[in-house]
């Protein structure tokens, strides 16, 4: 999954990034309002976590502007991108704030880093529908927090880009994703991506699982049918 971490303070920002990372996010990094807002009208985030004290533009600004406008670009970036909000103004007046302007998640520094994970996979479920912890398809579970998959109840070892990528077409089970949707989930900004990436990924999917898990739809993208049989 892909997210928007939009901080100015250098360490603190560079730890969540590294965390985030760690995690198996893929992880863009902004220091002010403006960058953090011309971001969010170009990519498309499975969530942000904003900082509020920014320069340039603040982050409650930021979290208005974006709850207040439906941004058409080609990458379907809407205005109902999850967000948490993550910063050292702990009051009730600056929760209700911070909530009333469109927040999804409150989280006040300092804060553990297993906290912010969680929060995020918990905003990241809701988001795309889901209300259990575990996603499963076809004999396929998938633990986000363990970082875990299992396939007829037996472990699957899978490279960070294909847990992630697995990751992403159950979430989207039932749809058709294109390479470049599924890039923007996988990849950060800077990230070298090889022109076939995507394609191979899947192939080690289909290899390691089963071969009918995941249909290419050609000139569209791919799909994993919500009931595909193994």
């Amino acid at each position: 999954m892909r997210v928007l971490v939009v901080e100015d303070d250098a360490l603190l920002g560079d730890a969540i990034q590294a965390g985030l990372k760690q995690s198996g996010y893929a992880v863009d990094w902004m220091k002010d309002g403006v960058s953090a807002e011309q971001a969010l009208a170009i990519e498309s985030y499975a969530a942000v976590v904003l900082d509020l004290g920014l320069p340039r533009l603040s982050g409650l600004d930021v979290l208005r502007r974006l709850r207040s406008r439906n941004v058409q670009t080609n990458a379907q970036i809407n205005k109902q991108t999850p967000v948490l909000i993550l910063t050292a103004m702990d009051t009730v007046e600056d929760r209700i704030q911070g909530l009333d302007a469109g927040a999804d998640d409150y989280l006040v520094k300092p804060f553990d880093m297993g906290e912010l994970a969680a929060r995020l996979r918990a905003l990241v479920r809701r988001a795309s529908g889901k209300t259990e912890p575990l996603l499963q398809v076809d004999g396929i579970q998938l633990d986000p927090a363990a970082h875990r998959v299992l396939y007829r109840d037996k472990p699957v070892e899978l490279s960070v880009k294909e847990f992630a990528l697995l990751h992403a077409l159950m979430l989207n089970a039932g749809k058709v994703l294109s390479r470049t949707q599924l890039e923007e989930q996988l990849y950060a900004w800077g990230d070298e991506i090889e022109s076939n990436a995507v394609e191979v990924h899947i192939h080690h999917l289909r290899r390691k699982l089963f071969p009918e898990l995941i249909e290419t739809i050609r000139g569209v993208g791919y799909l994993m049918p919500r009931d595909k049989v193994a």
